[in-house]
């Protein structure tokens, strides 16, 4: 069964069509990455499948089920997470309080006095448990305004690995990076993958092509090309829309 499947999905502003009868199966365990030039559609699709743009046309299912008409909760719940392409980081707060947060809303627990939700081990331990997995551990009690923007990068991976997802969508997580943190961060994603599906939507192609078991590209709203990382190097269409002289 695919983690996710987007059946002749249609999404239309005015009339721009920024998802242009898409059809794409993401499979379980699998990274799969969507590259294309700006203006493509890839935020659109990342908001379709998130449920925070509702489609025109067409359906998209999660793990067998059909997911068009859900909520952005209820996909959250069902074991969607997300990153964002701008840091979205409460700066007053600790790495270690900011993805004690994110277990909390996972429990269900409602959001008690953060003072409060500190002593919980229900909530420290998976937290840091999280923080362990993105190398950022030593880091748990500085506060969000005393990290690097790489570390800051770190810390959003363990949010949404805090929610324990099935199906991680990652937008641009190399965005602003200096090679050494674009290294690292490859490097964590490297460590996830076959553990979660990971959709990841990135332009550093040198990450793409060493990283996804697949690559999809979008082109105006249409998926031009699916394949593994060569297949999608050497064909002529892929190199005249997007890739030139990269490829």
């Amino acid at each position: 069964m695919s983690a996710l499947v987007l059946d002749h999905v249609v999404k239309r502003f005015g009339a721009l069509r920024a998802a242009d009868d898409v059809s794409l199966a993401i499979e379980d365990k699998e990274l799969h990455a969507i590259i294309g030039p700006n203006g493509a559609g890839k935020t659109t699709l990342i908001g379709l499948v998130t449920g925070e743009l509702v489609p025109n046309g067409g359906r998209i299912s999660m793990q067998g089920q059909d997911i068009t008409d859900w909520t952005v909760p209820r996909r959250a719940q069902a074991g969607l997470a997300r990153s964002f392409q701008i840091t979205r980081l409460c700066e007053g707060f600790s790495a270690e309080d900011n993805v004690a947060l994110a277990v909390q809303a996972k429990l269900g627990h409602s959001f008690r006095f953060l003072r409060n939700a500190r002593k919980e081990p229900a909530l420290r331990e998976p937290a840091r448990a999280a923080l362990q997995r993105v190398d950022l551990l030593d880091r748990a009690d500085r506060l969000v305004g005393e990290l690097s923007h790489g570390e800051k990068r770190q810390l959003e991976l363990a949010i949404a690995l805090a929610s324990e997802p099935r199906l991680l969508l990652l937008d641009e997580p190399m965005a602003g990076m200096g090679q050494e943190e674009s290294q690292r961060m490859v490097a964590l994603l490297a460590g996830l993958k076959g553990k979660i599906t990971i959709v990841l939507i990135e332009h550093d192609m040198d990450a793409v092509f060493s990283l996804a078991d697949r690559i999809s590209v979008l082109v105006a709203g249409r998926v031009i090309k699916t394949g593994p990382a060569e297949a999608v190097r050497s064909d002529a269409a892929v190199r005249s829309a997007y890739l030139g002289g990269e490829a």
